[in-house]
């Protein structure tokens, strides 16, 4: 079966740290850009960041920079969110997503079910 699986959200409190998987089955990552994404209750969803197939650009948002790293490791077929210094406004569900290309510039075709994360005192 085709898939992205996310895992690894939880519940932890503002300063915590989280680490997100995102692993393929039945086709390999390395020739897709993979991006993620959060979506809050009541809004709509954002980019959070996304890496190239070669792990070579990395790009996030303003919201994260410094806080969050992503990662890929294509041997394992998974690409990995580090989220450090977590906020309340981090609370949401997040997704991975491959682009239809080898870079983040096109579109996302195909998402994984979301892994929710809950940051809270």
């Amino acid at each position: 079966q085709t898939q992205l699986v996310e895992s690894g959200g939880g519940v932890v409190q503002p300063g915590g740290s989280l680490r997100l998987s995102c692993v393929a089955s039945g086709f390999t990552l390395d020739y897709y850009g993979i991006g993620w994404f959060r979506q809050a209750p009541g809004k709509e969803r954002e980019g959070v960041s996304c890496i190239s197939s070669s792990g070579g650009d990395t790009n996030y948002a303003d919201s994260v920079k410094g806080r969050f790293t992503i990662s890929r490791d294509n041997a394992k077929n998974t690409v990995y969110l580090q989220m450090n210094a977590l906020l309340p406004e981090d609370t949401a569900v997040y997704y991975c997503a491959a682009n239809i290309r080898t870079s983040c510039n096109g579109d996302f075709h195909f998402w994984g079910q979301g892994t929710q994360v809950i940051v809270s005192s």
